[in-house]
């Protein structure tokens, strides 16, 4: 029998040829050691030039194709292509990996680059978005990432000398990074007029912000900032492909071949042409260069590197060579020297010396190479083409011999034979044909036959035989040389094969993998000496197998190296290396052979070759001598925890079915029950299948787990407590190193590990977000700071953590199967070990990732627990077959048999260890594991008297063991907790039912006991008083489901899962009587009350069985059932049944005889039952849940008292309910500790107490019954019900407003009018007469001059345009839909608050406002840090597009509101927008609020920009989140129909619904606003003018209407306590909008805000030093003085937009605005202030000054139209001509006419000297949509008005008539210009405004400038005329979407912009041009 283990021998990488220059640059560069790295392949090298030697780096698994080196020299980065590709930081000193980034990029990693100090790497990777993303390399974290460009990216850099500055460049761009909090934020490069836009390649910074870049065409372009300054042109011939920057200056290479020094001003030094030197060649590029000192490397397109002296520059020296781009196939290897020949599809062929590891030759061929070989003599070698030719060369001096094309298709091998008279040639043409060498090569024969192409051939010994492989997967023999076929197999048998290189036959059939028939191996090669076969794949593995192999799938050591397909592998000829070659890599490794060594010397093993070696992985076939597996772990292994439904997918199912509840949500619901739980005892330790999950505590308590429950169990009071936050079965515990804390892993579809205090019972932190299914393996390391769990996952993940900080810190693969144990490194935190099936391996710690090793041992064997001994490399493990294996390191020194069976755990002492097994026996070792000291068996003969139960079984497994306090705690298979005395006596602590579920549970008639029985073939008998033990256990011939007592309690009968029952005596449990009438599963069985006479047996046959108990006789057979039976109750007469079925279906029967009854469903709840059990009828019909597809109810049972039912389901709840509890989807109390299944439920006798029995946890839990009047509120109360109650407490129209309102994006916005037509800049233009009639006239005409397009009136004499504008002014604030967003600064000096996407300061003195613009939309919400450590710092949030980390994504800034520095950006996930921000008390955290669907509260650390944790908040609209003012931990959440209190822990967010019920008839109503109080209380504003006053999570008040409408707002003063309210009131004498209140909301003061209005509604409010803060909806700010309740307005503003209507006075800084709510206000600029404002009553549209500015003119939206006289503002006089909007109204410049233009498509004139009566004296008809804008000609005498259209149409005043003449329009000039349409402002259009419009112009008083206004928000300055199209200009942003009109004042001193979505006016200082 061969031998199946891999073969001893090994493999070493010794040299690879060749540098990957093909589409790859900047990847060549110095060490510090003056070493040069670059890689090949999937292998980084470092080659030592002056020793001729190269190191290789093997930590990839696919090519590598970026390379990055660190400023210090020594690291390098590179990056990887691959589906989930990597970056390594590695040492190319030492070649070991020092850091894995992973997770973030797919596709490959196209750039990387170190920053200046070496902290940050920047990568780009190669998916569509070119996601660029900043690393802390040293910890594997994400600093930030952001998509980099829609096409490819090139290069990228870091600014050297400006921090966080980044440059990216690529296909037609370059791109300006700033890096600020998580935020990367580009500015695109301008390339202007000094260059053409193009692709840049590469780049280099300088000082100064200039960036110098080479370009595509061979140009440097020198960029200064974001603009490009100049270019300098033809520094190469084209493309330069790479850039180095050192201290003397830069090198730049290119395509051209040449490569050119620049000093550092970039000023030429000198230039080296490559294509003229010696080794130069025609059509050499460039593609990395690197310059240092002297010595300049260049590396080629045709992987050649070259080493350049300076001072000698003519003469470079070739220093390294391979094969350039294009398949490499042909190898072959000289027969007597050290010599390999390679033949690739560049047409080379090339021959290398194995010694030297050099080129020796090379010659150019005419046709690609595919295959080649050597004749025996090593005189010639053949080479076969891919045109179907071979050519035969002499080897000496590579002249031709012969050259002949028989063939069409490519040759791919050819051989010759050993005795060098032929040569056979296989070609695609799937034929052989065979050559004489010394006839000249004539052909003597020709194998035909195979119906494929010939892909392998070897020759016999004598020279007789040739066999052949082809494509089609036959193997054929011929007879040569006339290539007759072989058919008789029987003369083949004692051929002697000359090579093997085949790879199909019997003695290959090993390389194939076992159940696979895919031929994926490329080349084989025996090497008969050794006996080891060396192959090739598909996959670029080599693997090493033993020769012959005749068994698939044999074992084999496999070689990573090559990237993807390797053609080809050879031996040399003295066996001494293999060589491989790589098809697409197209390189050549030389692997040294390293024969089969003693084993001792296998612990001095180079590290350079264990790293090659520890990548020769073992193969999984079945070995023949594993042992059997045993049981338990076959059972363990297979165990996937997986479930149909997880906890975490309930709250979708609950939302898939909302619409089902809505339709009972009116029908008044039942409260939910007065009386609670409170898990009082669980019976029951998972020792199943857990192992290592029982400690003792710091103060001498035991913590263990079972179900979803930490238990920690008082050994001295037999008392437990419990954990409770986990919400699914735990399987795993490990202990703190301090042994308080406990860490604690679960099942779910994302798995939790909690980590928690064993005294407190409170969370410390939460990890989530990495393991899926589950966790099941942790373990603490030696300082308690991290923590290594393992996931249940397919790849069984590792992940490490800093477990306070909730950080993952390194994650990798563990291994295929299943991991059972994980270890960290006592002595060295950075290592680590895991256990499990077949599998050992040693872990380090490398940043993100973790490298691991497997233990060398010849055949792995399957580890079940392993500990660390008294060294940092000493390593025990227990294996599945009793030993205990001693490792160092990774080596096996030893074994030594400890246990029959598996060793389940073991624990390490200080000196000594012990051990346990599935023998039941406990052992005690010294430190060496020399000699067993003791041993202990666990028996039922050495129980000590003061055990709480009885061993079932001697020797039971034991799964967990660990010490202390004297003792040995021991936990076994059979869910049992000893205590091991170390003199002997064992006490029995806790115990449960083993595995198997358990279903079958009564308590007693009268005793405070109860029964279970369950699958584990056991029924016992527990006692409930505070004994809590295990008073009796039989073990049953079968499992059973069900059991009852008697009513007297003396027999007890049990029914089992064959059919049977039995009843035995309740005190001996001994038999009384047994029956078997039944084929399937007893599932209930009752004893009739009263006497106890009758027994009902309900089984699986869908039969009801009925005994007399005293004649032991059946009596009678309930039939009718359809389903199998699940419940049955006895009416309190003995007389009637009541049965449930599987089927959901209720029947009746009558007892004895069982006859079938129907009864009503009213006489169904008058009937006087002696039990309820059932879970069907009308009065229960409340317990199904919302989501009854997915789970069942499956017990019930009503308290004795009949007012409590208690349920429990297969998602493990226990819930409690009101009985009868009538009505769909009633209330409850619920309460998670069973993990999966619920299977029964009981009340004792007095329902004092609770039972409940789960099923796949095994567990018996005992709950306390607390009555109604007994309230203590604690943490582990139940949760409230699904369904929230439909009434919110009412309706205000502003919430809904705020809940409902969509947030436009502005670079998403759409036109806001409705539109039809081309825009402008998209019509065709119509040709002039004269040119349609080909005139040309003279440019300098003899006509008249063309008259001035616009009358320039006063203007001084010298008209100058306008450069810039600034920002001056704003008008308005956001109130009407943002809260809390006003507040004091500098102790009251300055106010902050925020309108559009400005932040704004306003300073109270002086009135002044300064503006915070950086937000790119509008701002959502404000906050600002109130601690002293951050003074002024204000956070804002904005609203954004999805959360792709893009530019347009939602973000939070903070910022200076002083100097308006930005200290971060946050860009979140919050798509839709943040709407609320928080500081916490220390002023480090800052928590937001999303308007995305999931309502998503994120928590961040500001400075660093990190996330620290994030989780969805709600289904419904969140409308605050506010940090506890004492506290960094804890927040609170209103919004609607929603109070949560939030604890962060870690990283995780933990949160409980608020609840109502200990208040009566309290309902959950909108939440909008929240403050806080002392001693943990919350105060919450409700929608109906209530205030809730919450303790931690429960409510004990409500303050009835605070105020009468909605509590908007409310402000803790930290300073004294006191609260403000603002809420939606009438004024009234008693009170106002604006409450101050005490400390505990007890007593108030009111304050009238005297603002006018009706109602007074306040959204915003702070106290400042005896002064109130108040924002109101309608846009004002108002002070407020607590003592004289004086109130000063500060800020004024349009209450309701948009504002239409600007009108600038001809003469003052004064402005009119007229907008949708109804005011027209006169705003003064000088005075920053509003100087009044006239209700109309009616919303306005359109506002304009008479030219004298004596009268003012509004349009209104219902057709009207108003004339005021500005002195008095009296009504001068009014009209109503038409019903729909006026859309622009303009007096005449010679105040004659007025112009009335409106949407019914017409423009109406009136002639104002006729007087107030205002008589329609003409109108302009034909308009083809409605009128936008109008403008008057300066004489008067001419309209032009722009249409909805696009059409700008020009009429005469007042006749109305149409003018067309082009050029008669021409010679108009114009008073004003407010059109957006016409050929002089075509320019204004921009290109992206397919879906949006330039909506209002205003052209200066000068003439010169054009301001416009669009529906992106944008104010943009144009030169007028602006006749171009796509003209050039400046933007101002600050506005919200939709600009409504924009207007210069007089003298063009100032730009007013008005907002249509944000209701602000803008105020713009206009900056003229110097003279």
């Amino acid at each position: 029998m061969a031998d199946r283990t891999a073969p001893n021998c090994h493999l070493r990488l010794e040299w690879v040829y060749g540098y990957r220059g093909h589409q790859c640059r900047n990847n060549l560069y110095y060490t510090a050691a003056k070493e040069i790295v670059y890689f090949v392949a999937g292998v980084g090298v470092v080659y030592n030039t002056r020793e001729h030697k190269q190191k290789f780096y093997l930590g990839h698994n696919d090519d590598i194709i970026s390379l990055a080196l660190h400023p210090e020299r020594v690291l390098v980065a590179t990056g990887q292509v691959g589906k989930e590709p990597y970056i390594c930081v590695w040492d190319s000193y030492t070649v070991q990996t020092v850091s894995i980034l992973k997770d973030v990029h797919s596709h490959g990693i196209a750039c990387l680059a170190f920053d200046l100090e070496g902290q940050c790497l920047v990568s780009v990777g190669l998916d569509s978005k070119n996601t660029i993303c900043v690393w802390d390399w040293r910890r594997g974290k994400v600093l930030a990432a952001a998509p980099g460009h829609t096409d490819r990216i090139f290069d990228i850099s870091w600014d050297l000398y400006q921090p966080s500055k980044l440059v990216s460049c690529g296909v037609k761009h370059i791109k300006f990074w700033s890096l600020c909090g998580n935020a990367l934020t580009p500015k695109r490069g301008v390339f202007g007029k000094t260059g053409d836009l193009q692709t840049i390649l590469c780049l280099a910074c300088a000082k100064d912000e200039v960036t110098y870049s080479g370009a595509l065409n061979g140009d440097i372009y020198v960029w200064k900032g974001i603009n490009l300054m100049k270019t300098v042109q033809g520094a190469h011939g084209s493309g330069i492909f790479s850039m180095n920057v050192c201290e003397e200056g830069f090198a730049t290479g290119g395509r051209d071949g040449c490569v050119r020094l620049w000093d550092l001003n970039f000023k030429p030094i000198t230039l080296i042409d490559l294509r003229e030197t010696d080794q130069g060649y025609k059509g050499l590029s460039v593609r990395s260069v690197c310059w240092r000192g002297d010595h300049i490397l260049v590396g080629t397109q045709d992987s050649e590197i070259f080493e350049v002296v300076v001072h000698d520059r003519t003469k470079p020296f070739l220093i390294m060579q391979g094969h350039c781009e294009g398949e490499l196939w042909a190898l072959a290897v000289h027969p007597t020297k050290p010599l390999a020949m390679t033949g690739s599809d560049d047409r080379s062929v090339r021959i290398w010396s194995l010694i030297d590891h050099a080129l020796i030759a090379r010659c150019n061929m005419e046709e690609p190479i595919r295959c080649a070989a050597v004749s025996t003599d090593g005189i010639h070698l053949a080479l076969g083409m891919k045109d179907g030719s071979f050519t035969v060369l002499r080897v000496r001096d590579m002249t031709e011999v012969v050259h002949i094309k028989d063939r069409k298709e490519a040759i791919h091998e050819l051989k010759y034979s050993p005795d060098g008279a032929h040569l056979a040639v296989g070609s695609n043409d799937n034929s052989v044909d065979i050559y004489g060498v010394v006839q000249r090569y004539k052909k003597v024969g020709e194998c035909s036959g195979s119906t494929s192409f010939i892909t392998h051939m070897d020759w016999s010994t004598d020279s007789k035989y040739l066999q052949i492989n082809d494509g089609s997967g036959r193997r054929l023999f011929y007879r040569m040389p006339s290539g007759k076929e072989v058919t008789n197999r029987e003369e083949l048998k004692l051929v002697q094969w000359a090579s093997w290189t085949c790879v199909l036959g019997p003695e290959v059939n090993g390389i194939s993998p076992k159940y696979s028939d895919i031929n994926d191996i490329n080349s084989v090669d025996a090497n008969f000496n050794n006996q080891v076969l060396v192959t090739a794949d598909d996959y670029g593995l080599v693997k090493l197998l033993r020769y012959p192999c005749i068994k698939k799938g044999a074992k084999f050591k496999k070689y990573l190296g090559h990237s993807a397909h390797i053609t080809n592998a050879r031996w040399s000829h003295d066996y001494q290396w293999v060589i491989t070659i790589g098809g697409a890599d197209h390189s050549v490794f030389q692997w040294k052979f390293v024969p089969e060594r003693k084993s001792k010397e296998a612990v001095h093993i180079a590290p350079q070759e264990t790293l090659a070696d520890s990548n020769s992985e073992e193969s999984d076939s079945d070995q023949s001598d594993v042992p059997e597996m045993d049981s338990e772990i076959e059972q363990e292994t297979q165990h996937t925890y997986r479930r149909q439904v997880y906890k975490e997918d309930l709250p979708q199912l609950k939302e898939q079915c909302k619409e089902k509840h809505r339709a009972t949500a009116m029908k008044k619901k039942e409260r939910a029950p007065g009386s609670g739980v409170k898990l009082h005892f669980i019976h029951g330790y998972r020792g199943y299948d857990c192992r290592s999950n029982l400690f003792y505590t710091q103060t001498g308590e035991i913590v263990y787990h079972v179900a979803a429950i930490g238990v920690v169990y008082n050994r001295q009071q037999n008392t437990q407590r419990f954990y409770m936050g986990h919400d699914d079965d735990i399987l795993c515990l490990a202990i703190h190193p301090l042994k308080d804390f406990v860490a604690t892993g679960q099942v779910g579809r994302d798995s939790s590990i909690h980590i928690w205090d064993t005294e407190s019972l409170k969370p410390m932190s939460v990890l989530r977000g990495f393991h899926q299914l589950g966790v099941c393996a942790l373990d603490f390391s030696a300082d308690g700071k991290r923590l290594a769990s393992v996931g249940l996952d397919d790849n069984h993940t590792i992940v490490l953590w800093d477990w306070r900080k909730g950080e993952k810190l390194s994650t990798m693969r563990g291994s295929k199967d299943k991991i059972f144990v994980v270890k960290m490194n006592p002595y060295l935190p950075d290592k680590l070990i895991t256990a499990g099936v077949k599998h050992m391996k040693f872990w380090h710690k490398a940043g993100g990732g973790l490298i691991g090793r497997k233990g060398n041992m010849g055949k792995t064997e399957t580890m079940m627990c392993a500990v660390y001994g008294w060294s940092e490399e000493m390593v025990f493990s227990g294996t599945c077959t009793g030993d205990i294996c001693i490792w160092r390191d990774m080596f096996l020194m030893k074994t030594v048999k400890a246990h029959d069976g598996p060793v389940f755990s073991v624990h390490a002492l200080e000196k000594g260890f012990v051990t346990g097994g599935k023998d039941g026996i406990v052992a005690l070792w010294d430190d060496t594991f020399e000699r067993c000291l003791k041993t202990y068996a666990i028996k039922r003969a050495v129980l000590a008297p003061g055990s709480k139960g009885l061993l079932l079984e001697d020797n039971p497994s034991i799964r967990a063991i660990s010490l202390g306090h004297g003792h040995i705690l021991v936990g076994t298979k059979n869910g049992e907790i000893l205590e091991v005395d170390k003199s002997g006596p064992i006490t029995l602590l806790v115990q449960g039912h083993m595995e198997g579920e358990v279903w079958g549970l009564a308590t007693h008639p009268h005793l405070p006991l109860c029964a279970t029985v369950s699958d584990d073939k056991t029924l016992r008998i527990w006692d409930l008083s505070p004994s809590h033990c295990m008073l009796a256990v039989r073990k049953l011939r079968k499992g059973g489901r069900c059991c009852c007592f008697s009513p007297d309690g003396k027999a007890l009968a049990v029914g089992l899962n064959d059919g049977s029952f039995l009843i035995v005596n309740a005190d001996t449990l001994e038999d009384l009587v047994s029956f078997h009438h039944r084929k399937d599963i007893i599932s209930d069985i009752r004893f009739s009350p009263g006497s106890g006479k009758y027994l009902a047996v309900a089984s699986g046959d869908t039969f009801v069985d009925i005994y007399n108990v005293m004649s032991s006789k059946r009596v009678g057979v309930c039939k009718g059932c359809l389903n199998y039976v699940t419940h049955l109750d006895w009416d309190k007469r003995g007389k009637l049944l009541q049965v449930n079925t599987g089927g959901k279906e209720q029947f009746f029967f009558e007892a004895p005889r069982g006859k079938k009854q129907t009864i009503p469903a009213t006489e169904v709840e008058k009937i006087n039952w002696s039990t309820w059990t059932c879970v069907l009828g009308t009065s229960v019909e409340g317990i199904w849940p919302l989501i009854n597809e997915v789970t069942e109810v499956t017990a019930a049972c009503l308290s004795s008292d009949k007012k409590v039912l208690a349920t429990g389901d297969d998602l493990g709840y226990v819930k409690l309910f009101r009985y009868p509890v009538r009505g769909k989807y009633a209330k409850f109390k619920r309460y998670v500790a069973h993990s999966t299944l619920v299977t029964n439920v009981r009340w004792t006798h007095d329902d004092g107490l609770l039972v409940t029995v789960g099923g796949g946890d095994t567990c018996l839990m005992i709950w306390a019954h607390e009555p109604e009047g007994h309230r203590e509120i604690r943490q582990c109360d139940s949760e409230e019900s699904d369904v929230e109650s439909e009434d919110d407490g009412g309706y205000d129209s502003d919430v809904t407003r705020e809940n409902e309102i969509n947030y436009t994006i502005k670079a998403l916005s759409t036109n806001m009018r409705p539109m039809t037509g081309l825009k402008p800049h998209l019509q065709l233009k119509e040709p002039s007469v004269d040119e349609r009639q080909g005139v040309v006239r003279p440019p300098v005409s003899r006509a008249l001059p063309q008259p001035e397009k616009l009358q320039t009136n006063n203007v001084g004499k010298k008209k100058r345009p306008i450069e810039d504008l600034v920002l001056e002014l704003v008008f308005g604030y956001r109130g009407n839909d943002c809260r809390n967003n006003v507040h004091y600064l500098n102790d009251g000096a300055d106010i902050i608050y925020h309108t559009a996407s400005v932040g704004i300061v306003l300073n109270l003195t002086t009135s002044c406002q300064s503006f915070y613009a950086e937000h790119s939309d509008d701002i959502l919400c404000l906050t600002i840090n109130q601690h002293p450590k951050f003074p002024n710092v204000v956070a804002t949030g904005q609203v954004g597009d999805t959360g792709d980390m893009s530019a347009t994504s939602p973000s939070i800034h903070v910022w200076d509101a002083m100097t308006k520095q930005t200290l971060s950006v946050l860009r979140c996930f919050h798509s839709g927008g943040v709407c609320s921000v928080s500081f916490s008390a220390t002023g480090k955290l800052l928590l937001s609020v999303g308007l995305d669907p999931e309502h998503t509260v994120t928590i961040w650390k500001w400075q660093e920009g990190a996330k620290v944790a994030t989780r969805v908040g709600h289904t419904q609209r969140i409308f605050v989140a506010e940090f506890r003012p004492d506290s960094d931990t804890h927040f609170v959440s209103v919004g609607l129909k929603h109070v949560r209190f939030w604890t962060l822990a870690g990283r995780a967010l933990l949160c409980k619904k608020g609840v109502l019920s200990s208040i009566e008839d309290a309902r959950m109503q909108t939440m909008l606003s929240v403050a806080f109080g002392a001693n943990n209380l919350t105060f919450t504003g409700t929608i109906s003018g209530d205030v809730c006053v919450w303790k931690e999570h429960i409510l004990v008040r409500i303050v009835a209407k605070a105020h009468t409408g909605p509590v908007f707002t409310m402000y803790t003063t930290l300073r004294d306590g006191l609260i403000v309210t603002g809420g939606k009131e009438r004024p009234s004498k008693e009170g106002g909008a604006l409450k101050l209140w005490d400390q505990e909301l007890k007593r108030c003061r009111a304050f009238r805000l005297e603002t006018g209005q009706v109602i007074d509604c306040v959204r915003s409010v702070c106290r400042g030093k005896g002064k109130i803060l108040v924002g109101t909806r309608n846009a004002e700010i108002i002070e407020v003085g607590e003592k004289n309740a004086a109130c000063n307005i500060l800020v004024n503003g349009h209450m309701d937009g948009p504002i239409w209507g600007l009108g600038a006075h001809p003469s003052r800084d004064v402005f009119l605005s007229a907008a949708e709510d109804g005011t027209v206000r006169l705003w003064d600029i000088p005075e920053k202030k509003m100087l009044n404002k006239v209700n109309l009553g009616h919303p306005a549209r359109t506002i304009s000054y008479s030219p004298e500015g004596d009268m003012v003119a509004i349009g209104m939206k219902n057709g009207e139209f108003i004339i005021l006289l500005v002195a008095s503002l009296k009504i001068w006089g009014k009209k109503r001509d038409r019903r729909s909007p006026i859309q622009d109204i303009r007096f005449s410049p010679n105040s004659r006419y007025l112009a009335v233009g409106s949407t019914e498509s017409a423009v109406d004139f009136y002639d104002l000297t006729l007087g107030p009566q205002l008589n329609r004296i003409n109108s302009c008809r034909d308009i083809p949509s409605f009128v936008m804008q109008m403008d008057f000609s300066a004489d008067s005498t001419y309209v032009q008005i722009s249409t909805g259209a696009y059409k700008r149409l020009v009429y005469e005043v007042p006749s109305g008539k149409p003018v067309t003449e082009q050029p008669h329009i021409d010679r108009i000039t114009w008073a004003t210009w407010t059109s957006v349409l016409g050929d002089e402002v075509i320019g204004i259009w921009s290109r992206n405004t397919d879906k949006a419009d330039v909506t209002c112009a205003c052209v200066s008083h000068s003439g010169l400038n054009i301001a416009t206004g669009d529906d992106f928000g944008m104010v943009k300055l144009f030169d007028f005329p602006c006749p171009e199209k796509f003209g050039k200009h400046k933007r101002f942003l600050g506005h919200s979407a939709h600009l409504t009109n924009v207007r210069f004042t007089t003298g063009d001193r100032f730009v007013v912009s008005a907002g249509g979505d944000d209701r602000s006016v803008f105020v713009w200082r206009c900056v003229h041009a110097a003279h």
